[in-house]
């Protein structure tokens, strides 16, 4: 999530989105970047005054942690304890179990190398296993239901919805079964049909993170129930005709495109198609029940308010940039990464600099008076302005660190390690080798350095 910016209304019906705005001896003078701007205050009818522009904002809870869970998969401990060795999966004990052409027993010892696989988050292994599983027990429903689950974390949701429906075919009672369908179908942007299998789930049984979802996508779906589509190579584009006219659109597209190839170039993995929202201000805070000083959103698609905008400025451009990061480093990770380097790479791609707040963070990483990293990693969310400042500042001062002390190779590398399943601290100690507290110190070397007094 980016952060919002100052708009400046003028009495001729437009709109200008800018950094930071102050009044000057009957003038408004406003920042875009590193430009200075003014205009006759005369001219203006109102100054919507959001959270300063250089201070971006978290995004939502990745979506895979939205996925409804399924039931916990109940295995015998002696097979368990055949199928896992010294904790790791043992294929020759798993080749001979599947040899003796019992299909219930093959099915469940794949599904207990699975279970072990998914639980670390080697989700491309979990996939495999749970794959492999149901070619000897195609109608277990527990088994349809967690491999649907996987799916939709591995950004698979069409093929997730086929093992989603055969599973609600399988147990026609099972509510898991169809929560996890309803998300597999909101992830392939079938709206009405996510609404209908999650208010089937919650007929069999409450859920309090299925209600969330249903709330979610039927605010969405009122929002968005007359709007138009428009198509780029790896963008759905949907909008409100007369909120959106065609030469912001095609800005919209065209910055998307190029900042997906830097990306691509950048991080060395991209997802594929990618949905856009357009909003009126009020129809964004609406939908996404964001705080107030949100300025844009990514939670699986990129929604933002564009208000009063004909076409692209140079906030906007940061805010599309800040967002679609936000897909990528959640393709490649599978949503597996902590929030500082989540949005520490966000805005280093906007491209933003530490230098803006740099002689705060290095006086406040000198006294030791930080938050710790460790501290960083849900969502900034519920954070206030004050503690948002900080910790965003904080992000992108850590994520500048490692690309100038181990280069952008090792910050892609780290993001690939996660999506493997790697903890944060593994893959700290495997890329730029060491952890949390080596970082830290490579931080406050690194700000004061740069910019101590």
């Amino acid at each position: 999530m980016a952060a919002q910016a100052d708009v400046i209304h003028l009495k001729n019906g437009k709109s200008i989105v800018a950094d930071s705005t102050h009044e000057v001896n009957g003038r408004v003078e406003y920042t875009v970047g590193e430009n200075t701007f003014a205009i006759p205050l005369s001219l203006v009818e109102t100054i919507d005054a959001g959270m300063p522009a250089s201070v971006p904002g978290a995004s939502q809870p990745a979506p895979s942690e939205d996925v409804p869970r399924p039931p916990e998969v109940q295995n015998g401990k002696d097979l368990i304890a055949q199928v896992i060795r010294d904790g790791q999966i043992d294929a020759a004990a798993l080749r001979s179990i599947e040899a003796q052409g019992n299909a219930d027993l093959s099915a469940a010892a794949n599904l207990v190398a699975a279970n072990f696989e998914e639980k670390r988050n080697h989700l491309n292994e979990a996939a495999r296993y749970f794959n492999t599983a149901l070619g000897f027990a195609p109608n277990y429903a527990v088994l349809l239901e967690h491999y649907a689950s996987v799916l939709v974390k591995l950004g698979k949701p069409a093929e997730a919805i086929l093992y989603g429906e055969r599973a609600t075919r399988a147990s026609p009672e099972a509510s898991e079964a169809f929560a996890i369908l309803g998300y597999a179908y909101y992830k392939n942007e079938q709206l009405r049909e996510a609404i209908a299998a999650w208010k089937k789930s919650l007929a069999l049984k409450k859920d309090s993170k299925v209600e969330e979802l249903l709330a979610r996508a039927e605010r969405e779906d009122k929002a968005e129930a007359d709007y138009r589509e428009q198509q780029s190579s790896h963008f759905v584009l949907r909008y409100e005709g007369s909120q959106a006219p065609d030469s912001l659109r095609t800005d919209i597209l065209s910055v998307l495109e190029e900042h997906y190839s830097t990306l691509q170039r950048d991080l060395g993995a991209a997802p594929g198609n990618i949905s856009v929202s357009l909003y009126t201000k009020q129809a964004f805070f609406d939908v996404t029940q964001a705080p107030a000083w949100s300025a844009a959103m990514n939670d699986g698609k990129l929604r933002i308010p564009v208000s009063g905008l004909t076409g692209m400025t140079p906030a906007l451009m940061r805010v599309l940039h800040h967002e679609l990061t936000h897909s990528f480093t959640g393709y490649i990770t599978h949503r597996h990464l902590p929030q500082w380097l989540d949005e520490g790479i966000a805005q280093m791609e906007e491209p933003r600099s530490a230098s803006m707040f740099g002689p705060r963070l290095a006086a406040l990483y000198t006294a030791g008076r930080q938050i710790p990293l460790d501290q960083l990693e849900s969502t900034f969310q519920s954070y206030g302005q004050d503690e948002a400042f900080v910790a965003y500042a904080e992000a992108l001062a850590a994520v500048e660190c490692i690309r100038t002390n181990h280069g952008m190779a090792n910050l892609a590398q780290l993001l690939q390690k996660l999506g493997s399943g790697e903890p944060i601290e593994s893959a700290l100690r495997s890329t730029i080798h060491g952890g949390y507290a080596q970082l830290e110190g490579e931080i406050t070397e690194y700000l004061k350095k740069n910019y101590g007094q």
